[in-house]
């Protein structure tokens, strides 16, 4: 609401044709319970476009889980499972496979302080990983490379225990600070844009496709909440500029939607 500049009233208005977040149509089917004093009406309605609404407890609705099953797959994919890898799969797959597919490409990272986790030292600094019991690596950042101009990387040069060692990491906020997109215009109709800052997980359309109104053209995540962007109406789709594992910012063009001629 606030990024798209959007007041209490054109939310109840446009609820219809507005593009909410995957956790808050959750909300409106029921899957999370009943709220207080119930839901909100017409916006309920409005936003759900006709999908299911639960008045009951979700659970005596929902299928059946096969945990056994769930876990023999897990296995297969991965090499071993948990009850915790169940439990954190089941609920929140997209997530669980993010995070394995994250241990695959950097390892085991929960040996890291917090801190250095989240944002790296200073040129200098001087700081500890225990990486199992009794072994220490004692770590200091030396220098940073340019960023290159091609690939979005940098070299990185590091001490550890004394010796000088150099790798190769993606800087992310360079390489989005280095695109720029153009603005969907609000008053063209044909023009679709991001409703919000976030990656692009999935682009479920291309130039030339036909769609209807509502279908999904691609999905935004950001901070682990997920929204599906539809097409406000029927039409081809032309101009798409964005690729799975894009970052945008709001309103940047997704596409454009072209009416067929006897609607425009």
């Amino acid at each position: 609401m606030v990024s798209n500049k959007l007041s209490y009233d054109d939310v109840i208005k446009k609820a219809g044709e507005l593009d909410f977040p995957g956790s808050v149509l959750e909300f409106f089917e029921g899957l999370m319970g009943q709220p207080y004093g119930g839901f909100p009406e017409p916006l309920r309605t409005k936003a759900l476009r006709g999908r299911r609404k639960l008045d009951k407890r979700p659970g005596l609705s929902l299928e059946p889980l096969d945990l056994r099953k769930i876990k023999k797959d897990l296995v297969e994919k991965y090499g071993t499972a948990t009850e915790n890898d169940v439990a954190s799969y089941t609920m929140y797959p997209k997530v669980f496979e993010d995070y394995k597919k994250f241990v695959a490409k950097y390892g085991d990272l929960s040996v890291l302080p917090t801190k250095y986790f989240l944002a790296r030292p200073d040129i200098g600094e001087e700081f500890s990983v225990e990486i199992e019991k009794g072994k220490v690596l004692i770590m200091k950042l030396l220098a940073i490379g340019p960023l290159s101009d091609h690939t979005g990387q940098r070299e990185v040069f590091y001490e550890m225990n004394g010796e000088v060692r150099q790798v190769t990491v993606d800087d992310n906020k360079a390489a989005v600070e280095n695109v720029s997109r153009p603005k969907a215009d609000v008053n063209d109709s044909s023009q679709v844009g991001a409703p919000m800052s976030g990656v692009v997980v999935e682009v479920r359309i291309q130039d030339g496709h036909e769609v209807l109104k509502g279908d999904p053209i691609a999905v935004l995540s950001a901070m682990k909440m997920e929204m599906v962007i539809s097409a406000p109406h029927s039409g081809a789709v032309g101009s798409l500029q964005v690729k799975e594992g894009d970052s945008v910012d709001s309103r940047d063009l997704i596409c454009r939607i072209v009416k067929p001629t006897a609607e425009a």
